[in-house]
């Protein structure tokens, strides 16, 4: 089992090496002495540019990283064990991209007269989005076992090109020309722009999403084996899903919102929790989230390193490493011939 407290120190080692590392190297003990002057008054003298790139910069980006990657990778346990597809995840499913198109809609064409928030429209994207996979998959006759798998994340490649198609004439049709730029470099995945009042949104979603899939943990358990097992363990099955789909189309329309489009981490991190703590769900989700939390924040480091005198989207370096996985794991599910 993964305690709190030692899921609450490696959490904060990573958050810690993501602030120190950089396109400019800060001492750890410069990090410790700024926050302590900003946190508990401590009157440590430092550099002002240097407390400033600390705490406005550095430490916001590491949390919105951290909560960006729990989330997602929460999210994509949801949706695999309820699907029972080693596939399904928020980017492949096309809740990202419906997401972003929400979004966009608030932010670029005014949806909602100013009444609607960046959040709340991603929401209705991300839910729009889902709807019209499962829509698809059941039209398409998908059924169960290995077919279904195949059928849904067909639909969701469909559900990602058509919403990611609304997003691009969305842009094209009622963006300026540097409006255009930025949301662009946005959809990629962009923790640039992370600030403090984004922290106080991630958070509590993060955690929020965290602790939900703990209290059904037993329940996700019941779904291994299938809907009617799950029945007849009595397990409310249709309020679960209802409940669990909800929890992962607001996780990820969180950090939509706030980071962008960030495929492959609900992929690649529930699949790695697997393999280090096992199927059980009280284990994999805290597993999971730590794990998603750690690899985006490396990711982020990775951005701002990999290029000198650049930043990449962080959604670059997610997918050059989940798009071999993702390869893998289609390898290894091939059926025998």
């Amino acid at each position: 089992m993964l305690h709190g407290g030692w899921i609450g120190a490696v959490l904060a080692a990573a958050i810690l090496a993501g602030i120190c590392i950089g396109e400019t190297a800060i001492p750890p003990e410069t990090v410790l002495m700024t926050l302590a002057n900003r946190l508990f008054g401590a009157g440590f003298v430092l550099d002002r540019i240097d407390q400033g790139i600390v705490w406005n910069y550095r430490l916001t980006r590491a949390i919105i990283a951290a909560c960006c990657g729990a989330s997602l990778a929460v999210a994509g346990v949801i949706l695999q064990s309820l699907l029972r597809n080693a596939l399904a995840e928020p980017y492949l499913l096309g809740i990202s991209a419906g997401a972003s198109t929400g979004a966009v809609l608030v932010t670029v064409a005014g949806l909602g007269a100013g009444a609607v928030s960046m959040s709340a429209g991603a929401l209705a994207g991300a839910l729009s989005a889902f709807l019209l996979v499962a829509l698809l998959s059941r039209a398409s006759g998908g059924g169960t076992g290995p077919r279904a798998a195949g059928q849904i994340v067909l639909a969701g490649i469909a559900g990602s090109q058509l919403f990611n198609a609304l997003t691009a004439f969305i842009i094209t049709r009622s963006a300026s020309a540097e409006q255009a730029r930025g949301i662009m470099f946005w959809l990629l995945g962009n923790l640039s722009g992370a600030r403090w009042d984004n922290v106080a949104a991630a958070v509590p979603v993060a955690l929020a999403v965290t602790l939900v899939c703990l209290w059904q943990a037993r329940s996700l358990d019941a779904f291994t084996f299938g809907v009617d097992s799950a029945l007849s363990l009595g397990v409310p099955v249709r309020r679960l899903q209802a409940l669990l789909i909800l929890a992962a189309a607001l996780a990820t329309a969180v950090m939509v919102s706030i980071v962008g489009s960030v495929g492959f981490v609900g992929l690649v991190v529930p699949h790695a929790a697997r393999f280090l703590v096992g199927v059980r769900h009280s284990r994999l989700v805290p597993a999971s989230a730590l794990m998603g939390a750690l690899f985006l924040i490396a990711a982020d480091v990775v951005s701002r390193i990999a290029v000198p005198g650049q930043v990449l989207p962080i959604g670059v370096v997610t997918a050059l490493v989940g798009a071999p996985v993702f390869a893998v794991i289609l390898i290894r599910r091939r059926p025998a011939r």
